[in-house]
C-alpha cells in the first residue's frame, strides 16, 4: 500500500481524462475504485473535488490517496481474444491510416464500447488495428451501436490529445446521411430543439430516450441541453421518403434521431424514436417503408473533416454506405456520387 502522493501533470499527459491517466500509472486500480475515490473526495486535482472524467492540464497537481500494491489488488479480467475473422473484419473496415490516426467505417450493429451485456465492440476489437505498434489505437469519439460510418481512432497519445481537443471545441465537421419518412420542408433548414434525457427501464437504465423540448424551455428544464442540427433534403420518392444530409453542430446523445422524429420525419428503421411497428404510408410518419427496404436503422456518418492533429493539414474521410443502406439507395434509384459536396453551402 502506497502513501498519499502529489503528482504534477506534465505536458505529455495534458488533455487526458483523470481516470485514464490514473489507470495508466496504477493499472491495478479499477474504474469503480476511481469513481469511489472521486465521490469521497480522496482523489483531488489542485485541492478541489473532481469527477473521474475531469480533463487534466499541464501543471495541475493530483492528490492520489494510498493505492494497494499490485499483488493485493484484484486481478484484471483477461482480455477477450480477437478471432481471425474479427481481426480481418476490422482491418477491412479501415478507410484511412497513417502513422498517427486510423479511420474506420464502423459496421452498423457493432457497439463502439462495451456496456451492459456488450462483450464484442470496436474498443476491444481494435487490438487488430495495431499494425506493428505496441498499443492498440485509442477511441476519441463514438457512434451509436446501430449507426454506421466514419469513426476515428488515434495511434499515439499526441494524436489522441489533438483529436479530442478538436472534437471538444467543435473544430471538426461531420456530415451524416439518412433515409427518413416523408419529405422535410423547407428542404434546407435548421433544428434547434433542446434535448433532455428521460429515464429508461431496468436497473441499468436500459431504453433511455432523449425528449425534445422548445429552445425557450431549455434554461428552465433540469438536465436539458441545447442542440442544433442542420439538415438538407437531397432527393425524395414522392411524399414517402427522402435522402437527407445532416450536420450536427452540437453533439448530444441521439441528437439526429430525436431531432428528425420531432419534426415529423423519423429515420427509417428507428424503432426508438419513430415507432418500429408503424409503416409509412406517405403521411410523413412511421419508421418503416415496407417491401424490400431493410428494417435496420438508416443512419450513416458519411464524412468527417478535420485538421490532422500532427501535420495540421485538412483531411476529409468519406465512408461508403453499409450494405443495407446501399441496397435501399439502389432500390430507390439513387447513387452515392449524386450528392452535393457541401449540401449546407447556402447556410454558411
Amino acid at each position: 500500500m502506497s502513501g498519499v502522493q502529489m503528482l504534477t501533470i506534465g505536458a505529455e499527459d495534458a488533455g487526458q481524462r483523470l481516470d485514464r491517466w490514473l489507470r495508466r500509472i496504477f493499472p491495478q486500480v479499477t474504474q469503480g475504485r476511481i469513481e469511489k475515490m472521486c465521490r469521497k473526495g480522496d482523489l483531488r486535482v489542485d485541492k478541489g473535488r473532481v469527477k473521474s472524467n475531469h480533463r487534466l492540464e499541464e501543471g495541475m497537481v493530483v492528490r492520489v490517496p494510498p493505492i494497494p500494491a499490485a499483488e493485493t489488488a484484484p486481478k484484471p479480467k483477461p482480455k477477450a481474444e480477437v478471432t481471425d475473422a474479427d481481426a480481418q473484419m476490422m482491418q477491412d473496415c479501415v478507410i484511412y491510416r497513417d502513422d498517427h490516426i486510423i479511420a474506420i467505417n464502423k459496421p452498423a450493429g457493432l457497439p463502439t464500447q462495451g456496456g451492459s451485456k456488450q462483450t464484442r465492440h470496436i474498443d476491444g476489437l481494435s487490438e487488430a488495428l495495431k499494425f506493428g505498434y505496441d498499443e492498440k489505437p485509442r477511441l476519441v469519439h463514438r457512434l451509436d451501436k446501430d449507426t454506421s460510418g466514419v469513426l476515428m481512432l488515434a495511434r499515439t497519445r499526441e494524436a489522441a490529445q489533438g483529436l479530442t481537443a478538436a472534437l471538444r471545441h467543435r473544430e471538426t465537421r461531420k456530415i451524416y446521411w439518412a433515409l427518413v419518412a416523408g419529405v422535410p420542408t423547407p428542404y434546407l433548414g435548421e433544428i434547434r430543439f433542446g434535448l433532455v434525457k428521460a429515464p429508461g427501464h431496468g436497473k441499468s437504465g436500459e431504453g433511455e430516450k432523449m425528449i425534445a423540448i422548445h429552445p425557450a424551455e431549455v434554461a428552465r428544464t433540469e438536465g436539458a441541453k441545447r442542440a442544433h442540427t442542420l439538415y438538407a433534403t437531397l432527393y425524395r420518392v414522392a411524399s414517402r421518403a427522402s435522402w437527407v444530409a445532416m450536420e450536427p453542430l452540437t453533439g448530444r446523445t441521439h441528437q439526429l434521431r430525436a431531432h428528425m422524429a420531432e419534426i415529423g420525419h423519423p429515420i427509417i428503421g428507428d424503432g426508438k424514436y419513430g415507432g418500429s411497428g408503424q409503416e409509412n404510408l406517405g403521411d410523413g410518419w412511421g419508421a418503416q417503408l415496407g417491401g424490400v427496404i431493410s428494417k435496420k436503422l438508416h443512419l450513416h456518418a458519411r464524412s468527417m473533416t478535420f485538421l490532422h492533429p500532427v501535420t495540421k493539414k485538412p483531411i476529409t474521410v468519406d465512408a461508403p454506405l453499409p450494405d443495407h443502406m446501399a441496397h435501399s439507395w439502389e432500390t430507390l434509384g439513387w447513387a452515392e456520387d449524386i450528392a452535393a459536396d457541401d449540401p449546407f453551402e447556402a447556410l454558411r
